[in-house]
């Protein structure tokens, strides 16, 4: 086991522990299960829990705890700062409203690309998708942007330790096929991904850059049947691409007048 530094606080992690058991699927959880999740003791579950209630992030029911909307305290000030899910976001709504699908902008988080803003389709699919959510950066279109614009090196620390798990059939299997999959979507600028994650769901994706550097992905998520990877490439791919063009302006525009000042 790695040694800590000295000056790591033991019971900080734990208490991040204890309030990243809850989770999208399980956002109510006893005592037992979040000592489990968080391992540790279910006397020390206890305490943490009634701590962190007793601050406001959680709250109990019966022998249930639910986290409280103090909790997104935590990363309020991260997104805030970083402004762009409101940049985005009204990009996003407008081709929602025109695809009639979901569209999403995701950022890379160690080995996770994570949802900082999702416009949902009317068509609810089986994902469940939410900002903050998570999702292996290797099985996603928005993932594969984000890996393919990352320097030499990291990406090749990043394929060394990816692990691959078999969501569907159709899931990449290996190291060097998810490299020449990502070598191709450096080369054509844009990323599909079809039922690798999900069986009946295909995902599109192109980077959003701040001059050079890409600094987000974009998004359209539908279901297979509603059209084919042809027909996406010929018409959703090129609004995809002007839409991040966009943001990629709105954006790079605030910073500039920001530095202006």
């Amino acid at each position: 086991m790695e040694e800590q530094p000295a000056y790591f606080v033991k019971s900080v992690e734990k208490a991040f522990d204890v309030l990243l058991a809850f989770t999208p699927d399980s956002p109510k959880l006893t005592v037992s299960q979040v000592a489990a999740r968080a391992d540790m003791t279910r006397a020390s579950a206890r305490r943490f829990l009634m701590t962190l209630a007793d601050l406001g992030y959680v709250h109990a029911e019966g022998p249930n705890f639910e986290l409280t909307a103090r909790s997104l305290d935590i990363g309020r000030s991260f997104l805030a700062n970083l402004s762009l899910p409101g940049v985005a976001e009204p990009h996003l709504k407008s081709l929602a409203a025109k695809l009639n699908e979901t569209t999403s902008l995701c950022i890379l988080d160690g080995a996770d690309v994570v949802y900082i803003v999702c416009v949902p389709s009317p068509r609810l699919l089986s994902v469940s998708i939410r900002v903050g959510t998570r999702f292996p950066a290797w099985a996603t279109s928005m993932g594969r942007v984000l890996l393919a614009a990352l320097p030499e090196p990291e990406l090749q620390s990043y394929l060394g330790s990816v692990e691959l798990r078999r969501f569907t059939e159709h899931s990449i299997g290996s190291p060097d096929r998810l490299r020449a999959e990502l070598e191709a979507t450096r080369a054509k600028g844009w990323s599909m991904v079809s039922e690798e994650l999900e069986e009946g769901l295909r995902g599109v994706a192109v980077p959003v850059r701040r001059g050079n550097e890409v600094v987000a992905a974009v998004n359209v998520s539908l279901q297979t049947h509603r059209a084919s990877a042809d027909d996406l490439e010929k018409t959703v791919i090129p609004r995809l691409q002007e839409t991040a063009r966009q943001i990629a302006l709105d954006y790079s525009g605030r910073d500039e007048a920001a530095a202006a000042r």
